[in-house]
């Protein structure tokens, strides 16, 4: 399974961070996408742009809702199987949006953190 994560950073006190960190522990493959090129997770690179040819299960964003709009056509493009709006980054109208564009998408108002420490990742 494949994780596409908006929002990622390269500093280890940020939950993008972490997230990517224990995604990889369970053996997702993870694609860190971020304003700032640098590293994630100890040693993944960090995208600036979309990964385009990568087959993404589940995105899980870590933008504030302000920084979103600019990811909507890239995220219907690559219609993944879950969207995960982390605590934070909820945004109503922006979820339908994504929604009606990708009605066979979960789209989820939870923690990825928690998620994967309950096992339900």
């Amino acid at each position: 399974m494949s994780t596409l994560i908006l929002g990622a950073s390269s500093k280890p006190q940020r939950y993008a961070y972490e997230a990517a960190r224990r995604l990889l522990a369970i053996g997702e493959t993870v694609y860190p996408l971020g304003y700032r090129a640098g590293k994630t997770a100890g040693s993944l690179d960090i995208l600036t742009k979309f990964p385009t040819e990568a087959q993404i299960d589940s995105i899980t964003l870590y933008l504030r809702p302000s920084l979103q709009e600019e990811y909507f056509a890239p995220i219907v493009a690559l219609a993944p199987r879950r969207i995960i709006f982390n605590p934070g980054t909820e945004n109503p109208q922006f979820q339908q949006r994504l929604q009606a564009a990708l009605p066979q998408t979960e789209i989820m108002m939870a923690c990825t953190l928690v998620l994967i420490s309950m096992g339900e990742y």
